[in-house]
């Protein structure tokens, strides 16, 4: 089982902390473990990209929510959650994350380091455009849920123009690289303070980051390289999701402009309630009601599972309150995150007549008095621990 991410651990603050005090925490560790402080030390990059990760994570607050609620599961790109950042994320994206995040001086602003900032091994680097992502519910069947499914869809949303494939530009014609930046995507924008001379990279007002304009637009996107249209959608769905959950589906969704980066689709899941049997995480409860002569004499009862239905047997003598357990008939843990399945709980009643015709009424005062129909104290105090059990519960 993968070890479980702990984002407040990463950027070492509480639970309870604020925006503000995640956003200072991440500043601190991302110039710590910035690339261009720790020039090819795949370890301190990787710090530096779950440091990035973090705080994608914590700085949403549905995100947060989530990670709280589910931990790293409900959030990870491919699992759970709109995330695609950290891990999955280009470096380069992350420092320009950093970049707009801290003034646009990126890491030269922090203590003379090239880098991003100005000057360093890495330089600037064009901006690429990043789809929006989309969000979409999908409801569940419980069997759905403990099986795993792939469902299709067809969604409008951003795609790639087909007559000029994306570049924005009429046919014969190309980008053009953009006069202002030269086609670096950032200028260098100089000024004086009480500490002297400053330089401070920004984005090229001309071309936006892009490093290159279109003086020739196509006119069926006119220049954007996406146009509104309809895509058949495959997602897979993994068993043991829950209620609220979110399935990330990264590059899904609307096209990035200029053949940039698909957003992804974030899937969030609901629950069909199932005409017998509730759930409780990952185990499944069956409140069984028996007659009084099934719980005297025992019996032998049909109850439903997820694949059809289950004969148990009734001992004689059951007693209301009792739980029988079907070990491993209950719901997988997502992606291992837990061990096997869950069982159903087969909770037992016992009905009480309402009503009773004289023969009825008649043979029932006959074992008024019979000491076998009276409860033993031991029976009463085993009844009375696994109805306090049950409402104990959390």
């Amino acid at each position: 089982m993968a070890e479980e991410k702990d984002y407040y651990k990463l950027l070492g603050v509480e639970r309870t902390a604020s925006a503000d005090e995640i956003k200072r925490a991440y500043k601190k560790m991302a110039i710590k473990y910035h690339p261009d402080r720790n020039p090819d030390n795949k370890e301190a990059e990787d710090m530096f990209k779950k440091v990035a990760e973090a705080y994608n994570v914590l700085s949403d607050p549905d995100k947060r929510a989530r990670y709280d609620q589910f931990g790293a599961a409900g959030v990870e790109g491919g699992g759970f959650g709109g995330f695609s950042g950290g891990q999955g994320m280009d470096i380069n994206d992350i420092l320009r994350q950093f970049n707009d995040l801290f003034g646009g001086g990126g890491f030269g602003g922090f203590g003379g380091f090239g880098g991003f900032g100005g000057g360093g091994a890495r330089g600037p680097q064009p901006r690429q455009f990043k789809g929006a992502d989309m969000r979409m519910k999908v409801r569940l069947t419980l069997k759905e849920i403990a099986d795993g499914v792939t469902k299709k869809f067809k969604v409008r949303k951003d795609v790639t123009c087909e007559a000029c494939h994306g570049s924005g530009c009429e046919s014969g014609h190309t980008p053009e690289s953009c006069p202002t930046c030269k086609g670096a995507g950032y200028v260098m924008h100089t000024s004086r303070g009480i500490f002297g001379i400053v330089q401070q990279q920004e984005v090229c007002p001309q071309c936006h980051g892009e490093g290159t304009i279109i003086s020739h637009k196509c006119a069926k996107c006119k220049g954007e390289g996406i146009v509104q249209g309809e895509e058949i959608v495959e997602i897979s769905i993994p068993a043991g999701v829950g209620e609220g959950m979110v399935v990330n589906v990264p590059g899904k969704g609307h096209a990035g402009r200029h053949n940039g980066v698909n957003g992804d689709i974030q899937v969030i899941i609901q629950e069909e309630p199932h005409p017998d049997l509730i759930r409780d995480e990952n185990d499944l409860i069956y409140n069984l009601l028996l007659t009084i002569p099934q719980a005297t004499l025992g019996d032998t009862v049909e109850v439903p599972t997820i694949d059809g239905r289950a004969r148990i047997k009734i001992e004689p003598g059951t007693q209301p309150g009792t739980a029988l357990r079907l070990r491993g008939k209950g719901l997988p843990a997502v992606r291992g995150y837990g061990y096997g399945k869950g069982d159903i709980i087969v909770n037992i009643s016992v009905y009480i007549p309402e009503h009773l015709d004289k023969a009825e009424r008649e043979h029932i005062e006959a074992l008024r008095d019979s000491h076998h129909t009276q409860p033993a104290q031991s029976v009463k105090q085993k009844i009375f621990k696994a109805f306090r059990n049950y409402f104990q519960k959390d």
